[in-house]
């Protein structure tokens, strides 16, 4: 396996790209003895603006050498970066092609392999059991499973690897029983923990070869829905950022008063009472800027809240924007801040770290993780506004030179943690070892 930024000195944050972009080609490299595999990857949803951490680890895992079928249940409209219009162009979606021909392959496996069939359709039963999403979709799920296990076989797919656990996971679950092959799980969360016994996960686990969290408070989760015997399935595999961004990491020149937040506008994310901590702050005469960059189903609210509290001068709302408005973004504003409620672990804290900037961010799930307080960026307790509105305060009154000194210390975690070639080795040698077991 490759060796690891964590394993090398500090460096400075000016040669970090370079040394990271020495990195990922000695991951490349060192993988040339590896048995190479045929995966499959299967997600919902594919290409996704949101998802780009999904492309970068699957690209990583072909340049170690493996061959990867892309496969999603259907595709996204909404693409636009160059990147996932390439990826949408190898894409295999369960539902992308004609209902006739969808029926022939459901039709072609029942009658080929009905022992298999009749033991993939009980488990859809159990699984129906314990949802509360319909016996409709369920049976969707049965049919999209009969196309996956086509296309595994067509392709001669040893192994799929499912990101997110919920219903491309239990189409990778039934394509198993149906002959297809064995799958392993990435989980991100907040999602399959708000209704783990719904999503089925312990099944789920307890039948990968291995399921992988994002974070040590994801396995954490995934232990109280498995029972012990399964636990040394449970792996963690860091989401991983652009190296763009880590490769132009630069100290904060000018003393901006200016904060951003990234991320789609939901009641999840907090940025409602982020401009409420906005409002607080003007009150007590602190003058600051907020960029909230995304959009989503709350925008209306948000906005009639910023007029409520008159804070129009204070709060600008971007709208959708692409990577390298994000980079810029990042680059002119004193710190970010992610007020969230529930999480995975956001790409957005480990983008603005990569950059040099800190974070203010809630002190929950795989945050803490990251995010150290007051070391490179600020703690806060969920749901209230005045810690906001403090932690906000104390970046403002914090030096320039502290705030670069932080940005430095995030930088540097984030490139021990999230770098794509040392996970997508990680992510390897699971794959590789849980192969072989089933040899």
């Amino acid at each position: 396996m490759a060796t690891t930024v964590e394993q090398q000195p500090d460096i400075a944050p000016d040669q970090a790209g370079q040394q990271l972009l020495h990195e990922l080609a000695r991951a490349s490299d060192s993988s040339a003895t590896a048995r190479k595999m045929k995966l499959a990857y299967l997600t919902t949803e594919y290409p996704k603006a949101s998802h780009t951490f999904v492309r970068r680890e699957l690209r990583a895992l072909e340049a170690r050498g493996h061959d990867i079928v892309r496969v999603s249940v259907r595709g996204c409209s909404a693409v636009v970066d160059p990147a996932d219009l390439e990826e949408a162009e190898m894409t295999h979606l369960l539902l992308g092609g004609s209902i006739v021909g969808l029926v022939a392959t459901f039709l072609r496996v029942v009658v080929t392999s009905p022992l298999q069939f009749a033991r993939a359709a009980r488990t859809a039963i159990a699984m129906w059991a314990h949802s509360n999403r319909g016996v409709i979709r369920h049976v969707a799920y049965l049919v999209e499973a009969t196309r996956l296990f086509a296309i595994c076989r067509d392709k001669n797919v040893e192994h799929v690897h499912v990101h997110f656990g919920k219903n491309a996971a239990d189409v990778a679950l039934l394509a198993k029983r149906l002959g297809g092959p064995s799958f392993s799980m990435t989980i991100h969360g907040p999602g399959e923990f708000d209704d783990p016994r719904g999503y089925d996960l312990g099944r789920k686990v307890e039948e990968s070869t291995f399921t992988a969290a994002i974070s040590h408070y994801g396995t954490a989760q995934l232990r109280r829905w498995v029972s012990h015997p399964h636990w040394d399935k449970l792996k963690v595999v860091r989401c991983t950022i652009n190296e763009e961004f880590l490769s132009q990491c630069q100290p904060l020149e000018q003393d901006t008063r200016q904060f951003v937040c990234i991320g789609r506008l939901t009641g999840q994310k907090g940025q409602l009472l982020l401009v409420e901590a906005v409002g607080l702050l003007k009150q007590q005469g602190v003058d600051i800027r907020l960029v909230l960059a995304g959009d989503g189903d709350m925008r209306d609210v948000i906005e009639r809240r910023i007029n409520e509290l008159g804070v129009g001068d204070n709060v600008q709302i971007t709208g959708w924007i692409g990577e390298a408005e994000v980079r810029h973004l990042l680059q002119t504003s004193r710190a970010m801040v992610l007020p969230s409620f529930a999480e995975g672990l956001p790409v957005a804290i480990m983008e603005a770290l990569a950059l040099g900037r800190p974070v203010i961010s809630t002190c929950i799930t795989g945050i803490p993780e990251l995010l150290r307080d007051r070391e490179n960026g600020w703690m806060i307790t969920a749901g209230c506004v005045e810690d906001i509105a403090r932690a906000m305060q104390e970046a403002v009154e914090t030096p320039l030179e502290r705030i670069n000194e932080m940005g430095v210390a995030g930088h540097e975690r984030v490139a021990r943690q999230h770098l794509a070639s040392t996970e997508a080795a990680r992510l390897e040698s699971y794959l590789l070892n849980f192969s072989d077991r089933t040899e």
